[in-house]
């Protein structure tokens, strides 16, 4: 006898019947009692911790951001159409989370893991909640290992380890994001992860981050958290702690992770305007008076693990903009204070042509030394006092020339080291290149090349560093150089320039 039709329906249903689970349930509703630009005042909801999702009646969803005695606050983290005083509001019992695993490399989310790339939702069997603590004092290692940038002026002068939290700060368009996105493309073919975060960002600006790193080849270990200018606050304010828990999944399980905050700026204006709409007292500039914890708990999360711990690391490079050149602003103060460490670029600098546009004088690393190879540091031991005192000899040579000899020699060193630190956006250089250069200017050998010609010099470089066998040694661990080792490298810049 042939099955009627309806029979896999009856026997879907009938499965369903059986896995139900009966007994009482206990639901907790609330009112929403106001609502606001992406806040929702909710009343009615004793029960309800920081950070709980609930659940409104159309479907939508938010997270707990603010709790008052009698009331809390609610940022919406999906589309608030339709939603008005009087709706519903349902706890749901969990924490706003996201979905963490090897899944996520390659892929361009937005802060909750739902897919911008259109593709389908990453399969991810586990979730770990958005804001977690940060790794305990006995739970840490020394700064020790270097982070390869691929910027000369960054890696020879400012050295970041991992672990390390480095500040970006600068007037806007001065090449901060130009900085961090050369160095996630250094770490193409390497053992560190990349995470890029982009806090309210111009959709079109993260497309060319995303082109940029991906015609590069660092695309497959390279995550992309996006909550872009149009999002709904709540998702702006959640996309830091979001893709810090997704980077930690990684650090976890021994992985260096190396994590850009693009920028903590918006991210500050973003729990401003929540601050202000949930009626918090404003204090300095209208910033409410946890701005300083709010960046303080994020960024203590950077760290780098103990052995026991499993020797992962976190290596976070947040960004900030600066207006008028006031670095003793409000938000970049706290974040300086916060961080290991500050590259500060300028305005002049860039628009003198010199790019990167690093200020060397307000520039800094508390760890510099400790986390830098050191056959880097032993080559780049003068360089930037010698390219300090060239751009203040810079400055008054406007008013003439030198006559001393000596002056004339430290302007045409300067002069090289200028042209050195110089580099295109995205044409990272390998550490040993970086070595054989500094050598190369130590020994006097680019003191009578034209600095129109160190470009080329640069191109042309890698390509015999990586052919020549007797650096293996020092490509695989570039922590000592010897006397011989330092004349090959001189040598091989020397045939460059022929």
């Amino acid at each position: 006898m042939t099955p009627s039709p309806i029979d896999p329906q009856l026997a879907a249903l009938q499965s369903r019947i059986d896995a139900a689970v009966l007994g009482p349930g206990v639901e907790e509703h609330g009112t929403v009692s106001a609502i606001a630009d992406g806040l929702a005042t909710v009343t009615g909801l004793p029960g309800a911790q920081l950070n709980e999702v609930v659940l409104f009646d159309n479907g939508a969803r938010g997270f707990v951001l603010t709790l008052e005695e009698d009331r809390l606050h609610v940022a919406f983290i999906d589309p608030m159409d339709g939603i008005a005083a009087g709706a519903r509001v349902t706890r749901s019992g969990e924490l706003a989370s996201v979905p963490v695993g090897p899944a996520l490399l390659g892929r361009v989310l937005d802060p909750l893991g739902r897919p911008l790339d259109g593709l389908p939702a990453p399969p991810c069997d586990e979730h770990l909640p958005a804001e977690r603590p940060a790794p305990a004092i006995i739970d840490r290692d020394f700064v020790s290992e270097p982070v390869a940038t691929g910027l000369l002026v960054v890696d020879a002068l400012f050295a970041i380890g991992r672990g390390q939290r480095e500040l970006i700060i600068g007037e806007r368009q001065t090449g901060k994001t130009s900085i961090a996105v050369d160095a996630l493309i250094a770490q193409a073919g390497g053992d560190v992860i990349s995470v890029y975060v982009a806090i309210g960002q111009r959709m079109s600006s993260v497309r060319r981050v995303i082109e940029a790193v991906r015609a590069r080849g660092a695309l497959a270990r390279t995550l992309f958290v996006v909550a872009e200018a149009t999002a709904q606050p709540g998702l702006q304010w959640l996309a830091p702690f979001a893709a810090t828990s997704m980077a930690e999944w990684f650090r976890d399980r021994g992985q260096h992770v190396l994590i850009v905050y693009d920028d903590l700026t918006r991210h500050a204006a973003t729990h401003r305007e929540l601050a202000l709409l949930s009626h918090q007292p404003p204090g300095r500039e209208a910033y409410p008076g946890d701005i300083f914890y709010l960046h303080a708990r994020l960024l203590e999360r950077a760290a780098k693990l103990s052995a026991a711990r499993g020797g992962g690391s976190l290596t976070a490079l947040p960004i900030a903009e600066i207006e008028s050149g006031n670095l003793s602003a409000y938000i970049p103060t706290n974040l300086i204070s916060i961080a290991d460490g500050q590259i500060v670029t300028s305005e002049v600098l860039f628009a003198a042509n010199q790019r990167p546009a690093v200020d060397i004088g307000l520039s800094v690393s508390r760890v510099g030394g400790k986390a830098q190879w050191g056959a880097l540091k032993a080559v780049a031991g003068r360089l930037r006092l010698d390219y300090a005192q060239y751009l203040e000899m810079k400055m008054f040579a406007r008013f003439g020339g030198f006559g001393d000899e000596a002056m004339k020699g430290r302007m045409v060193r300067g002069e090289r080291i200028a042209a050195l630190l110089a580099q295109d956006r995205f044409a990272p250089l390998p550490v040993v290149v970086q070595i054989a250069l500094l050598a190369a200017l130590d020994a006097g050998v680019l003191d009578a090349v034209e600095p129109a010609r160190l470009p080329a010099l640069k191109a042309a470089l890698p390509a015999r560093v990586e052919a020549e066998p007797r650096l293996q040694a020092l490509r695989a661990q570039p922590d000592a150089l010897d006397a011989a080792t330092r004349a090959l490298l001189v040598e091989l810049v020397q045939q460059a320039l022929q």
